[in-house]
């Protein structure tokens, strides 16, 4: 079992920045593939960004491509999401996850969540 806590959210003007961390549980975490997801009131959840337990790919949803960036550090087991040029689009809580080995795009492929931390940006 993978236990996952996102932190870092918080409210942003617009065209701010804020980077999000999740931190896990574990000796394995160089084995899993993390992402992030992110829902608002009144919309299904929706894919952010992957990478793979290496760090070596990402993927991103053309959302928030060229303005996201995930990292991960597996010495600290913790992944992050830089998150900038925020629009109020950006609004919702995000969630990490994480599936054994290869990355998606696809939340019911994922085993393991974190209970998700808000963003609210401002105009």
């Amino acid at each position: 079992q993978v236990e996952l806590v996102e932190s870092g959210g918080g409210l942003v003007q617009a065209g701010g920045s804020l980077r999000l961390s999740c931190a896990a549980s574990g000796r394995t975490f160089n084995r899993y593939a993390m992402a992030w997801f992110r829902q608002s009131p009144g919309k299904e959840r929706e894919f952010v960004g992957t990478t793979s337990a290496s760090g070596g790919f990402t993927r991103y949803a053309d959302s928030v491509k060229g303005r996201f960036i995930i990292s991960r550090d597996n010495a600290k087991n913790t992944v992050y999401l830089q998150m900038n040029s925020l629009t109020p689009e950006d609004t919702a809580v995000y969630y990490c996850a994480a599936r054994y080995l290869y990355a998606s795009a696809r939340a019911d492929e994922y085993d393991y969540w974190g209970q998700g931390t808000q963003v609210t940006v401002s105009s």
